[in-house]
């Protein structure tokens, strides 16, 4: 989810937070909060959590291991159509090719790219194994999805109600969180069966060098840097 908030893109609390707890710790915590109440002032609807939806990863179209960003240079890497997206394409080190997601098996059975990036899961319900052959466990991305309710529908709710529905929120959160890990964890298995190589990515060399990337760039001059200090400090 991209929310941009008095011209700050704060879709970066996701890229630093490059494992599912931290995302948890962040999204569901003090900071979350804050960010939720911005934006119910700016958009007029309220997010009442922050549930994992999950980890993007690379898959490539041949069988090759992504150990660090200099393992993505020269690959034409599919990204979605938008400059944010392509420029983290960039950020990792890739050669980024905006496609639309429609168009993205034809596009590897081509050869137009190289590879992609997506939660494991995608890659199974996609179908991405049948024209894939490596995966390399980058976390370089954190996707998740956030209820959300109009702000004149929640203030017209009792404290009360209010309390019941963040209690479901919760429940609901607990139980998506839970089901997308294990259900990730499952789907290594199925691609290894299908015969796709699973290499294990350097993260923090990731991390590193996203983070050193847009730092470097104009696109992070709106940034509130004691917000990235606090999310930073927490993970």
């Amino acid at each position: 989810m991209k929310i941009v908030l008095g011209g700050t893109n704060i879709c970066y609390l996701l890229l630093i937070c490059s494992y599912p707890c931290a995302m948890t710790n962040v999204m569901n915590g003090d900071i979350g909060k804050q960010v939720f109440q911005r934006v119910a002032d700016e958009q007029g609807i309220l997010p009442l959590g922050c549930y994992y939806l999950g980890t993007r990863q690379v898959s490539l179209s041949e069988d090759k291991e992504i150990k660090t960003p200099a393992d993505l240079n020269g690959i034409n890497l599919r990204m979605p159509n938008s400059d944010a997206w392509v420029f983290l394409g960039k950020a990792m080190g890739a050669n980024p090719t905006a496609i639309a997601f429609n168009d993205l098996y034809l596009a590897l059975q081509t050869g137009t790219v190289d590879g992609q990036d997506n939660p494991l899961p995608t890659v199974q319900s996609a179908k991405f194994y049948e024209v894939q052959k490596s995966i390399s466990l980058t976390n370089h991305l954190v996707d998740s999805v956030w209820p959300t309710i109009n702000v004149n529908t929640w203030n017209k709710l009792t404290d009360t109600q209010k309390g019941w529905v963040m209690e479901a929120v919760e429940a609901g959160r607990k139980a998506c969180d839970e089901q997308n890990l294990k259900t990730e964890a499952e789907v290594q298995d199925f691609l290894r069966e299908k015969g796709l190589a699973i290499y294990e990515a350097d993260v923090s060399a990731f991390a590193k060098h996203v983070l050193d990337t847009y730092l470097g760039d104009p696109i992070s001059e709106t940034w509130d840097k004691d917000l990235l200090n606090q999310i930073q400090s927490m993970a």
